[in-house]
């Protein structure tokens, strides 16, 4: 006995059984019912038993009929997905992709991902709207976007089960200080104690950075100016006010009198998450996995530069 069966001659019988004749199922399969018969008998020699019973009208399955069947009607499944897999990939060609996304992801990962994907995708639009996290999932779950790129901490308050995470990369936490400052990379925060520090205004979850990592060292932090955004606290670094904690991203297009080092790793420094996120329900389209294609691409580049 073979190894392999004849597809064709696998769909005919399934054809035939569906059809519950022989002559019905070579209709189906586009043939003449002599080839169809021919196409059996070969099947038969070749498995050495009957796979059809002649009936007064029409045919019955044999035993090994039904299981050549069975298997031909899951292959044929599995042939029309692959169909419909193919055809979708075609939908590359035009389409549209909703996505939620933050200020300082937009400013690094997502510029430089949306740049590959328009090279790659010239014919999928990405509309991204950026908002604070809550209003983010708020527009997953109402179906205003269907992917969204979010972040979190250790202590973040958990999403919901509803939604499906696909991590991205890990933002490390870093210090910014001025360019001819004395700080180099593997700085404790410790040695800090002294420093007189720029914060996000005190509810954002960078400031809580800094509370929880100053606590763990022994220390309430001295904040002497508190901003509304990572350029502002670029500047003030760079004017010689203070120092900063600031996740990697949020300065990685940063003014050239500024830089950031590296905290000791024993420190344990929080960093936060970066993952993409969607309904638990929803079925990725070809353009969405082309997004998450190209946003995995620039979040492995940059972690590469690190």
């Amino acid at each position: 006995m073979r190894n392999s069966f004849d597809v064709v001659t696998l769909f005919l019988l399934l054809d035939i059984a569906e059809a519950g004749s022989l002559t019905g199922g070579a209709e189906r399969a586009n043939v003449t019912p002599s080839a169809a018969s021919q196409r059996i008998a070969k099947l038969e020699q070749e498995i050495r038993q009957p796979v059809l019973t002649r009936l007064p009208r029409g045919v019955r399955l044999t035993e090994a009929g039904e299981i050549l069947v069975t298997r031909a009607r899951l292959f044929r499944q599995e042939m029309r997905a692959a169909r419909g897999d193919l055809e979708a990939l075609l939908g590359l060609e035009r389409g549209t992709v909703r996505l939620g996304s933050f200020p300082t992801v937009s400013a690094s990962l997502l510029s430089d991902a949306l740049k590959d994907y328009h090279a790659r995708w010239p014919g999928i639009d990405v509309r991204v709207q950026s908002a604070v996290r809550p209003r983010l999932l708020e527009m997953l779950h109402s179906s205003e976007v269907e992917m969204a790129l979010l972040w979190s901490y250790d202590w973040t308050e958990e999403t919901e089960k509803s939604l499906a995470l696909i991590p991205l990369m890990e933002d490390e936490t870093v210090l910014l200080v001025p360019l001819d400052g004395p700080y180099i990379d593997n700085v404790a925060v410790a040695s800090l104690r002294s420093a007189k520090w720029i914060i996000r205004n005190a509810d954002h979850p960078a400031a809580e950075v800094l509370y929880r990592s100053c606590e763990t060292a022994g220390f309430t932090p001295n904040v002497v100016y508190e901003a509304h955004d990572y350029q502002e606290i670029e500047a003030m670094v760079a004017a010689g006010v203070g120092i900063a904690m600031v996740p990697r991203l949020a300065v990685a297009h940063h003014r050239p009198d500024v830089h950031a080092v590296r905290f000791l790793p024993t420190d344990r420094v929080p960093t936060r998450s970066i993952y993409i996120a969607s309904l638990a329900r929803r079925q990725y389209t070809p353009s969405m996995h082309a997004v998450s294609r190209a946003l995995h691409d620039a979040a492995d580049t940059i972690t590469a530069r690190r």
